[in-house]
């Protein structure tokens, strides 16, 4: 698969591409459809299997045996004769009496029932030759007055072929008075392989129910992406279509074993998915002072200045400059929902804007930071493009810096009101979920003073990986050992998401202790107690989710 790498970068939308649905066993041997329990039950050498990788596909494994025109009940799709390219394609109707002439002893292959794979030759094409996926298929087709296809068309809908730039209705090359309906081979195996209702509606229109075969001409145009990438590569190799897009850009995180095949499967990611006219591949890690990464243009143009579309809200960056992750979009709606207008948000890695925009725009008041150059100029690019810029203060400091310049300067101000006159709340939002726990130390005899009560204080937001068996515990663990003090009674961990195989992004919630933000101060947590900040997840709720997840 193209590695999910999720999180760091968004890594991972799927692709456009639908998958065949598939039938459980039960569904194929003991109940519907009974073609194949017709099948199953007199050849008792015959096993039916399923492999779920890639598009779903049936997959006949079946022992040496003799057919005889008594057990010839092999549906359509599985005798399909494949057509060597530039054979005109041509029609002819299925016999009731002799539907399949006796055959030999054969040992049907996964290849056969393959129906909609490209040709074998394409395996291990590095350069992409479109010429080359030309394969002639046979497929059941349904012969209908031109007159009464629309009609015909709603009822036949679960039947009807699918594919790629292939139109479900053609013309009757042998009467123009009719069309031919193009049918799902995997579904319409006989005449037998209608429904009730279907064949309700074809008597009502006075249609035959007899199928016909066609010889379909398939192009590269009319293959999926899956389909051409798991012909071309390796057999038995990891594949997938699904990346991350970023306005034009399709970002891919390829695996070893596809670097030899770059070139083909940026390509391949163009010409399946409109929109994308350019696609890259991440070449290191996000770990770098700026958080963006080196990138290889695979295929298209390699303009990296892109627009994107996020809740309702729009940003224009250099991607290959910048950090941005499409994955985040959910926990960027999460946090700006806790925001009520007149709240303040100080965003300390603030990137190009995705929490603090949509703060901004719920008429709070926003002091936004990013220590990359270009991420604080599209920042101000974007505040402007959204209309807020009158409504966030930019910075472009080290993370320590704005925490103990601005945001220090502000929270003196904020919290040395009286607490009558105050009634918003303040937010610290910390995503640089490989560092911010270290950042933590900063809040440490922040401010001079006389402490606020505890409903006043600010609540902080922080950002994190975790590799450990229980994530929650972990990240709570070492924020704590950064500030010196328990967060037991003050603080909730969300999931974020799931990065990789054992590796998390969650974020931790909670209020600064008053005896952490302020200097020379023991706080009487008799006198000042406060119900603390409600606890959304506990480890236990935490673990329960992480499982439903899984």
């Amino acid at each position: 698969m193209f590695s999910p790498g999720p999180e760091e970068r968004g890594e991972w939308t799927g692709s456009n591409d639908a998958l065949p649905s598939a039938a459980s066993s039960d569904d194929v041997i003991q109940g519907q459809p009974i073609h194949l329990r017709l099948i199953a039950e007199p050849l008792q050498s015959m096993r039916i299997l399923w492999r779920p990788s890639g598009f779903l596909r049936r997959l006949l494994q079946v022992e040496s045996y003799r057919i005889t025109e008594s057990e010839s009940l092999i549906p359509l799709a599985w005798t399909s004769l494949i057509q060597k390219p530039g054979r005109a394609p041509g029609i002819f109707l299925l016999d009731q009496r002799k539907r399949f002439s006796t055959m030999p002893e054969i040992e049907l292959s996964e290849r056969h029932y393959e129906l909609f794979s490209p040709p074998s030759d394409v395996r291990g094409m590095t350069k992409l030759d479109r010429t080359a996926f030309k394969k002639t298929v046979t497929i059941p087709v349904l012969k209908v007055r031109k007159e009464i296809v629309n009609k015909l068309m709603r009822s036949l809908k679960r039947v009807a072929l699918q594919r790629p730039g292939i139109k479900r209705v053609i013309e009757d090359p042998e009467d123009e008075e009719n069309r031919l309906i193009m049918l799902d081979p995997y579904k319409m195996f006989t005449d037998d392989s209608f429904e009730n209702a279907e064949l309700s509606i074809l008597k009502q229109l006075n249609v035959s129910p007899q199928v016909s075969k066609y010889n379909l001409e398939l192009t590269y145009e009319n293959f999926k992406s899956e389909e051409i990438l798991r012909a071309v590569l390796p057999e038995g190799q990891d594949v997938t279509s699904g990346f991350s897009r970023v306005g034009h850009i399709a970002h891919l995180n390829l695996r070893d074993h596809q670097l030899p095949f770059k070139h083909l499967i940026g390509q391949v990611m163009i010409d399946k998915n409109p929109g994308i006219t350019s696609a890259v591949n991440k070449i290191n890690s996000i770990d770098n002072t700026y958080r963006n990464f080196q990138m290889e243009v695979l295929s298209g143009e390699e303009n990296m200045v892109t627009k994107v579309r996020e809740n309702s809200y729009t940003y224009e960056f250099d991607f290959s400059k910048v950090y941005w992750n499409p994955r985040l979009s959910t926990e960027h709606s999460r946090i700006t929902e806790l925001f009520k207008p007149g709240d303040v948000l100080f965003d300390v890695f603030a990137g190009v804007g995705p929490f603090a925009i949509p703060v901004a725009k719920k008429n709070c008041t926003v002091f936004a930071n990013d220590l990359n150059p270009e991420s604080h100029k599209w920042l101000l690019h974007n505040c402007k493009l959204n209309k807020v810029d009158q409504k966030i203060k930019v910075f472009n400091l080290d993370g320590k810096d704005f925490l103990q310049g601005p945001v220090r300067e502000e929270l003196m101000q904020q919290l040395g009101r009286l607490s009558k006159e105050r009634t918003h709340s303040v937010h610290i939002v910390m995503n640089l979920p490989a560092k911010a726990i270290e950042f933590l130390s900063a809040f440490k005899s922040l401010l001079d003073g006389q402490s606020c009560g505890s409903e006043l204080l600010p609540i902080v937001h922080c950002y994190s990986f975790s590799k450990d068996a229980n994530p929650a515990k972990d990240v709570q663990q070492r924020a704590e050992a950064v500030l010196g003090t328990s967060l037991d009674a003050c603080s909730s961990v969300h999931l974020v998401r799931n990065v990789a195989p054992n590796k998390e992004m969650l974020c931790i919630t909670f209020r600064i202790p008053a005896a952490i933000l302020y200097k020379n101060q023991s706080l009487n947590l008799e006198k000042h107690e406060e119900p603390p900040l409600k606890r959304q997840k506990t480890d236990k709720s935490f673990s329960k989710e992480k499982t439903q997840i899984a």
